[in-house]
């Protein structure tokens, strides 16, 4: 018998089996797919010698996350890319709001108001480790809110407690600026005018303007390989091509899985997979109260995603410079065409202005691609369930036609194209459902206590021994590998509990 099985080898399943290996725990990671990594992978997907990332790409809790910290895959290989721009957020009228690492040249590139986001982001830097400890450990965590401290949890709940647009237009007068925070919280399914939205964009921006959104060298698979690097350094095992069909339950307990293969037993269950999958299809629906089964059915998912990925003879030809020295590009030209945006994909439309999160992963990192040539990596958030065989080439036309408003003869420099429609990141990931990258909606009625449902939002489960280690728990997406870390933690607890 195993001591623990983890299902799932993207970040979060990956980093929970480290840290139940290095208790001392014989671990082994099933994966479905021939392939580790789950949305942190890559691969040639249009031309050989261009790596593209086929999800996450950019990584701004890279030294933030104490998951990641901890485990110190740089001493493994792995090795981040930076630029001199972390994000850059340009619109047709020539204007560009940039943030930076350097805050105090915020002034010549934050579209006149730096002095305003450089004391937000210095006060962010300040309480930077207290703060992620109060926002990624497992809700409600209230020693860390004490650590926190009075005067910083006002100073957060005005962010909390804010819109995007609404925190944006208090903070900055120029419309170029108010975008940017808005902008960053369309990562999930965050409109400008949602409540409480404007604490998605804050952080991001916050850790864009303390420690950058960088790239790892060679691809993103390279956060896989030295994450396995440090399990199988701890003892712990990744077998791939073995589907987890139903978890095994006595007397309300796991006893391990059944997979094609047979069955395996384990004391400790890790789900890096989704909530609705888990509690739907994986355990027996006479082993889980009504009410779980029931929010589970009304679960949200966010936004659909619809990715293209370009090989290109040359960089993208912007207008403005910044965006030639940008990691991400974020185009949308205001907070009014940002909620139109957000309206048509909730109405089931695809957008006639299609938002877009351009990353430009060679400009940070030139192995990836051929000397003299560039990647770039796009997507922009769609209705998940559209007639996608039709849409398909003529919605990522459209794409193109966006990015050339923005950097005329960005046509002519396009050598290949590879599109994503969210069918097809489902496929290579079924935690993706429907094309939601985030682990279900980032809207404030599915976080905290709520994420994935409530009581269940300690990473434990109706099921002794069986524990929700996937972004579907909090804090939700990233790849910070925190919602894997917390469920080992809590797997790690009770097993010191039952002694």
């Amino acid at each position: 018998m195993t001591d623990a099985i983890v299902i799932g080898s993207g970040p979060n399943g990956l980093v929970a089996a480290t840290y139940l290996a290095r208790a001392g725990l014989s671990v082994t990671v099933l994966e479905a797919n021939r392939e580790p990594g789950g949305a942190v992978r890559s691969r040639e997907l249009t031309r050989p010698g261009f790596v593209h990332d086929l999800g996450a790409a950019f990584f701004p809790f890279a030294n933030a996350s104490p998951a990641l910290r901890g485990l110190d895959l740089e001493a493994v290989g792995l090795e981040w890319c930076r630029g001199d721009l972390e994000s850059a957020h340009p619109a047709l009228d020539g204007t560009c709001a940039s943030l930076t690492r350097d805050l105090y040249a915020l002034e010549t590139c934050f579209a006149g108001d730096g002095a305003a986001w450089r004391k937000a982001a210095t006060w962010a830097s300040s309480v930077k480790t207290k703060l992620l400890d109060l926002l990624l450990a497992p809700p409600v965590p209230m020693g860390a809110a004490w650590r926190f401290g009075v005067g910083n949890l006002l100073r957060l709940a005005e962010v909390g407690l804010s819109s995007g647009r609404g925190y944006s237009e208090r903070r900055f007068a120029s419309e170029a600026a108010r975008r940017v925070l808005p902008g960053l919280a369309l990562h999930t399914d965050v409109g400008p005018d949602d409540d409480c939205g404007a604490a998605v964009g804050f952080m991001l921006a916050a850790l864009a303007s303390i420690d950058g959104f960088a790239v790892p060298r060679g691809g993103t698979s390279a956060i896989t390989r030295a994450l396995i690097a440090r399990l199988n350094e701890a003892g712990g095992e990744v077998v791939t091509g073995e589907r987890v069909e139903s978890i095994i339950v006595r007397r309300g307990r796991a006893h391990g899985v059944r997979t094609g293969r047979g069955e395996r037993e384990a004391r400790i269950v890790v789900a890096d997979v989704a909530a609705p999958r888990l509690f739907l299809e994986l355990v027996p629906e006479s082993e889980l109260p009504s009410s779980v089964i029931g929010s589970m059915r009304r679960f949200r998912h966010g936004f659909g995603t619809f990715k293209v990925d370009w090989a290109l003879d040359g960089a993208v030809p912007w207008s403005h410079p910044d965006c030639a020295r940008a990691a991400v590009v974020h185009a949308g030209e205001n907070n009014d065409d940002l909620t139109r945006f957000v309206r048509q994909v909730r109405a089931g439309d695809l957008p006639d202005r299609p938002y877009l999160v351009l990353g430009q992963q060679s400009l940070l990192d030139p192995t990836r691609a051929p000397e003299g040539k560039h990647t770039l990596w796009c997507y922009s958030r769609v209705p998940s369930h559209r007639p996608w065989s039709k849409e398909r080439e003529s919605f990522a036309d459209a794409i193109e036609a966006r990015i050339e408003g923005l950097a005329p003869g960005f046509r002519g420099r396009i050598l290949a194209r590879h599109i994503s429609a969210p069918p097809d990141l489902e496929a290579t990931n079924e935690n993706l459902i429907g094309g939601d990258l985030g682990g279900g909606s980032a809207q404030i009625e599915q976080q905290l206590i709520f994420r994935p449902t409530f009581p269940y939002f300690r990473y434990r489960t109706p099921i002794e021994g069986l524990y929700l280690g996937s972004s579907y728990a909090h804090p939700g997406a990233g790849a910070h590998g925190m919602c894997g870390y917390n469920a080992a933690l809590a797997a790690l607890d009770d097993r010191v509990m039952r002694r």
